[in-house]
């Protein structure tokens, strides 16, 4: 082979790998384990999100994901190797619970910085190798240690004087493939471990580390600040700056990009289906929520909900559907609150009355269109023979309640009484003080989680206090006990 066509090769390889996060995490993966990196869609997320950080769109970064998902081999051991590639002066502070960790990860990035197949490509030579703090000829650097120890003589990012402007930087160390700035970052991956979590003095100790010590080890403004973590508590460090600060398109003036990325997802159609199969099934994901909720809720859905202060607070009771206990007064019916705006879920039950309690058969729950709301439920409700349909007629639903009826009609569906009423109490106060009752009075079909997934997840999560997103499903169990022991109203009182 000629050496024009080896330069050649060379420029090709070194083109593509600085394209990306992902191709250059793709490409040194492989030369340093000898097989491929399986890229999955969360991978493509995170690495275009550090792309926007080389770019300098984004300043600082929140990456929630669960554990052994890839996120340290991409943001810390690929990302960082990456800066060294772009600008050999680029200066980087890596925290982590453990020190041992921290340092296992500079090693790491530091083999690969001085790997035969990125010395090929990459002219970064080191002047020390210590892991906990080494340097390139270039004033580059990396420094590991654990969020509780101290960072003393080290700064993050390039020193930018104060009038500096674009024409007085010197891009010669920077790839030419987009106008980058990137000189390095603050690197935080999993500050507190999940046993300190629980602990408010442990907790609060790395907070008040971050803002006393950590953001100030930055040496220009628009040094980036990111951090990646499985969520542990609402106020771990993600959740104690969300509060503080802010979440860019959610809050004015939020400050942090938050991506976050639950093992257990919906699709556009409700359907279930996990994040990253090769690693975790839909099933296997039930069974880690079955083994424990709280876990699995905090670490792997990045849904940190203190346990005192979930609304319901101990498992809801099932049954093997269909088997419903036959008691002097089994009636069936239903509880609907339509969607008041565009970000409700239209919540639908029907459900079997008993003298023991209220078991439920069946779930509309959804973001859609009347178009495919009304019949469907009309058709749900012929399905169970539903006696009473009690539809709230707040905003849109005496409408919506108008279309059902006559959906229902023209099924055959004769029977069902149509009861359209206006509910005027606080729905707050009204889910709160009746709890107890819709924990005592609800019964679930067995394996509820899996039929009804997103309304598993909005019922068990929904909070006593603060601001829930959506109250739809706990304002249908509440209205489902309100209603025990009545009957429906003669329907032509609201026509």
């Amino acid at each position: 082979m000629s050496t024009a066509t080896e330069i050649r090769d060379v420029d090709i390889t070194k083109t593509w790998a600085l394209e990306s996060t992902l191709n250059f995490t793709r490409y040194f993966f492989k030369k340093n384990f000898g097989k491929k990196f399986i890229v999955n869609d969360h991978h493509r997320i995170i690495c275009n999100a550090l792309d926007r950080v080389i770019q300098g769109k984004t300043k600082r970064l929140m990456l929630n994901v669960a554990p052994r998902y890839s996120k340290t081999e991409l943001v810390i051991k690929n990302f960082s190797a990456y800066g060294f590639a772009i600008n050999p002066a680029s200066k980087f502070i890596h925290l982590s619970y453990s020190a041992d960790l921290a340092m296992d990860n500079s090693r790491e990035v530091q083999d690969t910085v001085t790997s035969e197949a990125f010395q090929e490509l990459f002219d970064v030579t080191l002047t020390s190798e210590s892991k906990k703090k080494w340097q390139t000829t270039e004033g580059g650097g990396f420094y590991a240690v654990s969020s509780g120890g101290q960072v003393t003589g080290f700064g993050a990012g390039a020193v930018q004087s104060e009038n500096q402007d674009d024409e007085d930087i010197d891009f010669e160390n920077f790839i030419p493939y987009f106008d980058s700035e990137f000189a390095g970052a603050i690197l935080i991956d999993d500050p507190i471990k999940p046993d300190d979590a629980q602990s408010d003095q442990k907790r609060e100790a790395v907070n008040l580390k971050f803002d006393t010590t950590i953001r100030n080890r930055v040496n220009s403004r628009d040094t980036p600040i990111i951090i990646i973590m499985q969520r542990l508590h609402m106020n771990d460090l993600c959740g104690y700056l969300q509060k503080l600060e802010g979440v860019l398109g959610i809050d004015d003036g939020g400050e942090w990009e938050l991506i976050e990325l639950p093992c257990l997802q919906t699709d556009e159609n409700g359907e279930e289906k996990a994040l990253w199969p090769h690693k975790h099934t839909v099933e296997e994901l039930h069974q880690m929520r079955l083994k424990s909720p709280f876990v699995f809720e905090t670490q792997y859905q990045q849904n940190p909900k203190p346990k005192e202060g979930l609304m319901y607070d101990r498992p809801f009771r099932t049954y093997p559907y269909p088997t419903i206990p036959y008691t002097s007064s089994n009636i069936k019916k239903s509880y609907t609150d339509s969607a008041d705006t565009g970000g409700d879920y239209l919540c639908s039950i029907c459900y079997t009355e008993t003298d023991y309690g209220n078991f439920v058969e069946d779930i509309l729950f959804t973001t859609k269109s009347m178009e495919y709301t009304e019949p469907k439920m009309a058709e749900m409700l012929a399905k169970h023979q539903t006696s009473t349909a009690y539809i709230e007629s707040n905003n849109g639903g005496r409408t919506f309640g108008r279309n059902v009826e006559q959906q229902t009609r023209i099924l055959g569906n004769n029977t069902t009484e149509f009861d359209l009423f206006h509910q005027g109490d606080n729905k707050d106060v009204r889910i709160f003080t009746k709890s107890n009752e819709v924990m005592n009075l609800t019964f679930f079909p067995e394996g509820w989680d899996k039929m009804w997934p997103t309304f598993y997840t909005h019922v068990t999560n929904y909070m006593k206090t603060g601001k829930n997103k959506n109250d739809d499903g706990p304002d249908v169990l509440t209205g489902m006990v309100e209603k025990r022991g009545e009957e429906g109203e003669d329907p032509s009182d609201y026509f």
